[in-house]
Formats: C-alpha cells, structure tokens, sequence
C-alpha cells in the first residue's frame, strides 16, 4: 500500500469512530446514560489512551537517538510541558464536567451549559488527534518505514476504538440537557472533529521538523496521560466502590497493547 494512503485511512477514521459513537443517541431512549456503563465505556477509553501512550508514544521516543541530550531526560521533560498545556487549557477553557456537576476555567455566563459540555470533550480530543497525526509524521519522514506506518495506523485503530464509546458517552448527556436527539448527535460529531485538524497539524510539524519528533510524541503522550489521571480514572471509579470501570480500563489496556504488539 502506498505510503499516503496510511495517514488518509487513518486520520478520517478517528473522527468516522467518534460520530459512530454519537449515533448511540438514536438507538439509547434513555436520555441519560447508566452509571455502569458509562463506567464501562471510560473506563475502556482511559485503558486504551494510557496503553497508547506508552507504547505507541513513550516508547519510541525513548528509543529515539539524540546527542545533545539522554532520550529519558526529553521524555520526562515533554511529558510534564504536555499535562501542563492540557491543564493551562483546563483553567482557561470554560466547560462543564457532568460527572462532578461543576463548571471549570474562566468563568462566563454567555455560554450556554450545552456548549460547555461540548467544550470539556473537545479540549481533551486534541492529544488524541495530536498523538495520531504525530506517529503519522515521524513515520513518513522516517526511510524503511513499513513497521513505523503500520504502528501509526494501528494507534489511530486504537484511538478509533476507544473514540466509539467516548462518542456516546458525550452525545447522551447532552440529548438529556437538550431533549433532543438530533441536536445531541451534531454535538457529539462536532467534538470530534477536533481530532483529524490535530491529527494533521502534528503530523505535518512532525514531517517538517524531525528533530522534534521525541519532544512531540512525548509530548502527545503527557496530554494523554493528563487526561486520563484528572478526568477519567476519578470518574470510572466514582459513585461506589465497583469494578465494572477497572475491568473495563484492563480491556481496553490490553487491546491496545495487543495492537501495538502487532507484527507484519
């Protein structure tokens, strides 16, 4: 398969995952979703994020050859510059996180509660499109790059994946916030499209400025990771002391490994 053809499967994908994931709203009449299953779905799309991070990001950077510095010092570095950014983004950005009921960055009253629920997926959309677009740069910059293109396209599989049941798990409060199930779904497609604009932005910084490539997939990684620690992991084990959300994260942990792992 051509060389182009990995970035244009995988790329649309992300977001193609994401609207499938909002359809949920059409064939769920509940307009909220259950508290198991939404402990279900981020529990899975946490697992999956943290496992991409390590071993689609963490640690080809880590193997990355550098002279000016150990490659461990540029990761530690880019991963602690990522959660800053997403947490510099958290303070700024309003938006509203349903499983706590509150309000978060810079206070407004001229945005709506629907469009702040929007706000607080599509914020942490980007280190996911980032981190594909990312992995697809290094890749097409990189001679013999069979395994690197076909490690990039699984990461976006995986990502993809794990973006199916995140489409749901934003689509639904907002069809309850809304009363409406078409309006719900826009919102739900729309927080995704964030990805594939991130995904092409990295992948073109990645391309044009190979020095950076450990720097940036760390730095992808740490926005991951942010994610996941402030807002995932709290709201999976939230409301009562269950394992349906942990077993779920293993799931999706290992899935993603196993994608990873994959050899052609």
């Amino acid at each position: 398969m051509p060389n182009y053809l990995y970035p244009l499967i995988g790329i649309p994908l992300i977001f193609i995952c994401t609207t499938l994931g909002a359809l949920f709203v059409f064939f769920i009449r509940k307009k909220d979703i259950s508290p198991k299953l939404s402990k279900i779905f981020i529990g899975f799309a946490s697992g999956v994020m943290l496992s991409a991070s390590f071993f689609s990001l963490i640690k080809p950077a880590l193997e990355t050859n550098v002279s000016y510095l150990p490659s461990f010092v540029i990761v530690m570095i880019s991963i602690v510059l990522g959660a800053l950014f997403l947490w510099g983004i958290d303070k700024i950005v309003p938006h509203f996180h349903v499983s706590e009921k509150q309000d978060e960055g810079l206070p407004t009253r001229k945005m709506s509660k629907t469009s702040k629920m929007f706000l607080a997926v599509t914020i942490h959309n980007v280190p996911e499109g980032l981190s594909v677009g990312i992995a697809f740069g290094v890749a097409l910059s990189t001679p013999n790059n069979n395994a690197l293109l076909v490690g990039a396209l699984l990461l976006a599989i995986g990502i993809g994946i794990q973006n199916i049941p995140e489409g749901a798990v934003v689509s639904l409060p907002i069809k309850s916030e809304t009363g409406s199930s078409f309006k719900a779904f826009i919102f739900g497609m729309l927080s995704g499209i964030v990805e594939p604009i991130a995904a092409i932005i990295g992948l073109f910084l990645a391309m044009q400025i190979q020095g950076i490539m450990p720097w940036a997939l760390a730095f992808a990684a740490g926005c991951m990771i942010y994610v996941v620690s402030e807002e995932m992991i709290p709201e999976m084990t939230s409301e009562g002391h269950n394992h349906f959300g942990v077993w779920s994260f293993i799931i999706g942990f290992v899935i993603m490994l196993a994608l990873d792992c994959i050899q052609f």
